[in-house]
């Protein structure tokens, strides 16, 4: 604010300046000879005065020598006459009744109207961020400690090992020589990978509100330009500024905008992100010092990052950020739901258990929607209910209450996941039923939906032959009962055929093929996903891997027609308490088969006394 005061008190002295000598060069191109009147009728009388303007009883006029005179005359009812005498040519004008204010308003508007506008360019392109002509400029903002947002470590949960790793930084900061003493010297930088929505921006956050010490933020993008030469600038003026406010941290979302493998794409070269990219390099760890800055990146995809970059002496931490686990999740519930008033029944462990797979953010969104559900039904606190319903939304999409469906499509529905609940009921080991559904959510008709019991980081072979099994259980039950095929079970034989070439080209899971690895992911920057996997096989062997690929999903096709047959009467139940419920939990599918399993032992039993 200083420097801006400064700044406009320099342009109005030289706006003040400029206009004082514009009003003596306009006073001296028009002055005038004052003559009193008597010496102007003498000039008359000699035909000294060549020409004359009158207004009202001011006379202006230019004599033999061209020289500029005025004066100012009585009524003289002779004066015209005696003008025209001595051959003096004559103009008049009426008198200009505008006030005075006016005619300075039209004759020294237009200049101040020109300074303003040139006061304003040059501020423009004298201040810093997006203005013009600073593109060199760093955009990272200094967040000080009354603007930062009041995020501590308490309000990050599930993560508690990456914490431990900043934590230790942070104390670092607040408390050098307890380190240095023993020779230990600062990280220059700290790289967070993870998945999208694990937390490492909040993190970031955490550290800001945690560390008393000044922390600049930007993102990855803000210093690539379409100029040459603006990112490296940018990156020299940001530890510019980090050296003056140093001890400080620097922190970089979505670091992989620019730091990328250098060389890569159709031509390699040197383009202007590799420019910046070098200058990054440099500035963290180069024969300048850059003590007391520590640089803290972000990135989910730390695979396509330059290997100088992830070097130590520049980043000498790597922070896992991952999803978090059981205990985790229910962590990160209890943060979220500090502010929410949660009704008697709500179980966050229940909750954390049914919830596998989601990070953070997802997290964050299921206890919003569950709030945003009660409200809308006018509740006075969340109820367990509401966050089910909230997180059969997030899981499986909005109810599509809207789309009418025939009774046909709905009876055929009710089959396919029916097969696909009576299949997972009969294969030991795989994950619980919790919830069947064939009430339209999202992109699906229908929905089963498992849970698993505990965490599960590695899969063995029978385990996912039993997935593929449960997938293929749709199409079974619909060729058994229905005898035909429906477009239903696509995205079922998708997953299937998807995770059985998984299991044959990247695990190694194929006797015939045996444990290899088949098609190499060398994913090009500029080429996207498209050419990110190639072959690296003979053409004989992408045969027999198609072959392995096909046998194991027909062979978990045959094993789910085989459960389904010897079940039928279980089908027959499960698809006509779906036609009737819509919806049935975990609990409600046992009472079923438990049912229909009591009312075959009574038969038998019948059949047997008979």
């Amino acid at each position: 604010m200083n420097n801006f005061y400064k700044n406009l008190a320099l342009w109005l002295v030289i706006g003040l300046i400029t206009i004082f000598l514009f009003n003596v060069f306009s006073q001296g191109t028009k002055t005038q000879q004052k003559v009193i009147f008597s010496d102007f009728m003498e000039m008359v009388q000699k035909g000294e005065v060549s020409e004359v303007t009158i207004q009202e009883n001011n006379i202006t006029g230019i004599d033999q020598n061209n020289n500029n005179f005025e004066t100012y005359v009585p009524n003289d009812p002779d004066l015209v006459k005696n003008l025209r005498e001595k051959g003096v040519r004559i103009s008049a004008k009426p008198l200009d009744e505008s006030p005075w204010y006016m005619s300075l308003l039209v004759s020294w508007f237009p200049l101040f109207l020109f300074i303003g506008i040139w006061i304003y360019l040059m501020r423009q392109m004298q201040a810093g961020g997006g203005r013009a002509l600073s593109f060199g400029k760093s955009r990272a903002r200094l967040l000080s400690s009354d603007q930062r947002q009041k995020v501590t470590f308490e309000d990050v949960a599930g993560i508690d090992d990456a914490k431990e790793e900043l934590q230790e930084i942070i104390e670092f900061l607040k408390d050098p020589h307890r380190f240095q003493k023993l020779g230990g010297k600062i990280p220059k930088g700290v790289l967070l990978m993870g998945p999208p929505g694990t937390g490492k921006t909040l993190l970031a956050r955490a550290i800001s509100g945690e560390a008393g010490v000044p922390f600049f933020n930007i993102s990855g993008s803000d210093f690539v330009e379409m100029f040459v030469g603006v990112g490296a600038s940018r990156v020299r003026d940001l530890f510019e500024q980090g050296k003056k406010n140093a001890p400080c941290i620097i922190f970089v979302d979505e670091i992989d905008a620019v730091g990328r493998h250098r060389g890569a794409g159709l031509g390699g070269g040197h383009d202007e992100r590799e420019q910046t990219l070098n200058q990054l390099l440099v500035e963290m760890d180069g024969f300048d010092a850059n003590e007391g800055v520590i640089m803290i990146a972000a990135t989910n995809r730390p695979d396509v990052l330059d290997p100088a970059l992830l070097r130590p002496g520049r980043f000498d931490r790597q922070v896992i950020v991952s999803r978090p686990d059981l205990r985790g999740r229910e962590g990160i519930l209890k943060v979220h739901t500090k502010k929410v008033p949660l009704a008697k029944d709500v179980n966050l462990q229940v909750i954390s258990r049914g919830t596998p797979g989601f990070s953070g953010a997802d997290l964050a969104n299921l206890v919003n929607e569950a709030a945003l559900w009660a409200a809308r039904n006018d509740k006075e606190s969340v109820e367990m209910h509401d966050f089910e319903t909230a997180k059969d939304k997030v899981l499986m999409g909005a109810e599509r209450k809207s789309m009418c469906i025939s009774e046909d499509e709905k009876r055929n529905t009710a089959y396919h996941e029916a097969g696909h609940t009576l299949v997972a009921k009969r294969m030991p080991g795989s994950d619980p039923i919790h919830k069947v559904t064939i009430i339209p959510r999202g992109r699906a008709l229908g929905v089963t939906q498992q849970l698993p019991v505990d965490e599960k980081h590695t899969y063995a072979k029978g385990f996912l032959l039993k997935n593929i099994t449960i997938l293929m259980g749709g199409r079974a039950a619909e060729e058994l009962v229905l005898n035909e095929m429906r477009t239903g079970a696509g995205n079922d034989i998708e997953r299937a055929t998807d995770l059985a070439r998984k299991m044959v080209c990247h695990w190694g899971m194929s006797e015939k093929m045996g444990p290899l690895s088949f098609g190499k992911k060398e994913e090009q920057i500029f080429l996207g996903r498209e050419f990110a996997q190639h072959n690296d096989y003979s053409e004989k062997t992408a045969v027999a891997i198609d072959g392995e690929v096909s046998e194991i999903v027909v062979k978990s096709f045959e094993r789910a027609k085989k459960l389904i047959q010897g079940s039928i009467e279980e089908l027959h139940a499960l698809a006509e308490a779906l036609l009737e419920r819509e919806v049935l939990d975990g609990e409600e599918v046992d009472k079923i088969l438990q049912k229909v399993q009591e009312h075959k032992t009574k038969e038998a039993k019948l059949s047997a006394s008979n």
